[in-house]
């Protein structure tokens, strides 16, 4: 009979992680512990993922509020400065912004709306529309968010973050304002100087900003890309990526990490004879459809990976080819058909009809994102993921 399992995602326990600990040492005898008690087999082609927050614990790759703050008073000159697009966020934001605030005399902070760039609602939409505000050309001040929309809580946190942000800025001793709007140039007769504090879109606001007049454009990725005060850093994606570690300390996202997954993908070929993928996960990319928030806050959802997760699935669509190809076959028939179609694909199936509807998404994201549904976010205390069976198909005995 053929193989009856197919894909198999497992959170594997790992000892609580500190700076200067061994990841290569640590992730491999983890697995292989996990395997010997649970009776399984580390095969070919399995893959071994650990989160971004043990390997940037390790690294010992953190930053103080007033680390942050010498950073931007350096950079943007520690007058006004203005804060464009923050996600909401206590534990993604609300310490950057404390560090922000130090390293400034006033913050004008933007915040877009309906939503931040990540899903978070200041605003529902329905009321947006019921008041006649137009977001693509309104910019509202707090005043008359306050008149039209009253005081807004997340569903989940239940925390106001206007009223929030809004206080941990003066709390760390500047003057603050506070606009909504979403094009980026209406900062500028409030402040010259901004740093720019979305993810994904940061790099076409940066640029509408500077052809706009702006005088000093930054991104949260060009803060905290060197060392300040024996700091650690990012030199790629600078507070991008950063968590809160304590009220005045953040994790940012870990840096040089290639070496570290080649190095455990050597080591378990050397332990167990076995090629594995290895590949380092931070947020997974997908939504939340109650919540509304799409899940992706760091840059990127693997900073590091081996080789053989490069790219993109290449399947066919068993369901396609049962209610078409062989719509006139069933049982060993049909098994048989399916399977010898699988075996004579060659090279890209995109743009192939068999292939529609097949996840267009890389390989990375895809894993990184069942690697995050895994390991949780909370207490689990799993922080590797052992998949296998990934790139197993229909064909697989």
């Amino acid at each position: 009979m053929s193989r009856m399992v197919g894909t198999v995602s497992r959170g594997i326990r790992a000892p609580i992680i500190r700076s200067g600990d061994d990841l290569v040492e640590i992730v491999t005898q983890s697995v292989l512990e996990a395997a010997r008690q649970d009776g399984f087999s580390v095969r070919d082609r399995d893959v071994i993922a650990m989160t971004e927050a043990i390997v940037a614990r390790a690294q010992g790759n953190y930053a103080t509020v007033d680390d942050i703050a010498a950073d931007v008073r350096a950079k943007l000159g520690g007058g006004t400065v203005g804060v464009l697009f923050p996600i909401l966020s206590r534990n993604r934001f609300a310490i950057c912004l404390r560090g922000i605030a130090k390293g400034a005399k006033k913050i004008v902070l933007m915040l877009s709306y309906p939503s931040d760039e990540v899903g978070n609602h200041l605003i529902d939409v329905d009321r947006m529309d019921e008041k006649g505000v137009d977001p693509y050309r309104d910019v509202l001040t707090l005043e008359r968010y306050r008149e039209l929309f009253g005081y807004t809580t997340h569903p989940f946190t239940g925390v106001d973050y206007v009223d929030y942000y809004a206080q941990l800025i003066r709390e760390s001793g500047a003057e603050a304002e506070i606009l909504f709007a979403n094009d980026p140039k209406a900062i500028l007769p409030y402040a010259r100087d901004v740093l720019c504090c979305d993810i994904h879109t940061r790099q076409r606001t940066k640029r509408r900003l500077k052809a706009a007049g702006a005088e000093r454009v930054l991104g949260l990725d060009e803060i905290m890309t060197a060392p300040v005060n024996g700091s650690g850093c990012n030199e790629r994606y600078g507070l991008l990526g950063s968590n809160k570690s304590t009220e005045d300390k953040v994790k940012l996202f870990p840096r040089d990490c290639q070496g570290l997954v080649e190095a455990i993908q050597a080591r378990l070929l050397s332990e167990t004879g076995r090629h594995v993928e290895v590949m380092v996960y931070g947020d997974g990319a997908f939504k939340d459809p109650v919540g509304k928030i799409w899940e992706l806050a760091d840059p990127v959802v693997s900073p590091a990976y081996t080789a053989g997760l490069e790219g993109t699935p290449n399947e066919l669509k068993l369901k396609y080819l049962a209610d078409n190809d062989f719509a006139a076959l069933s049982g060993e028939a049909l098994r048989d058909a399916i399977k010898g179609e699988i075996q004579k694909k060659d090279g890209s199936l995109v743009g192939k009809m068999a292939a529609q509807g097949t996840t267009p998404r890389r390989l990375t994201d895809l894993i990184g994102s069942l690697c995050d549904l895994t390991s949780g976010s909370g207490d689990k205390g799993t922080p590797i993921v052992h998949i296998q069976g990934y790139f197993d198909n229909y064909t697989t005995e």
